[in-house]
């Protein structure tokens, strides 16, 4: 004897798995959004303050992960250094990745008058651009 469950169980069921799969794609989709919005207003560099420009390209994974090391660092900076992003792939961004040779990923880091005194290919973890961020605020003391 053959025992199949009534239609409506299934339908409910197959209903449940869609829920379930709808669920975990915007769950991935929110994690992989910035914590905070950073600031594309390039003209923050050279305002008094130093400032690191992340030169970076939404279809490339490699700025996601240095964005994810700014996530990590930008508490414990963010009253110090302006944190940017120079969308590549706007024209001001372009321009900025020009002037300066970037590749998506990169990092510019600027003193407080606005002069490049760093750059910083895909820093390799936050432990490297931390370095960077302190020898940064290190040459920028009066």
């Amino acid at each position: 004897m053959t025992h199949t469950q009534p239609p409506r169980a299934s339908r409910a069921r197959k209903w449940l798995i869609y829920l379930a799969i709808t669920a975990g794609v915007l769950a991935l989709v929110w994690s992989q959004l910035p914590r905070q919005p950073y600031s594309t207003d390039l003209s923050q560099i050279g305002q008094g303050q130093p400032a690191l420009v992340l030169a970076y390209d939404i279809e490339s994974m490699g700025g996601m992960a240095v964005m994810e090391m700014m996530d990590e660092l930008r508490g414990e900076y963010a009253q110090r250094v302006h944190f940017l992003v120079a969308p590549l792939g706007a024209p001001h961004g372009r321009a900025f990745g020009q002037r300066f040779n970037l590749d998506n990923g990169s990092v510019v880091l600027f003193a407080a008058n606005g002069s490049a005194v760093d750059i910083v290919h895909l820093p390799p973890g936050t432990p490297e651009l931390k370095q960077a961020l302190d020898r940064l605020l290190a040459n920028s003391r009066p």
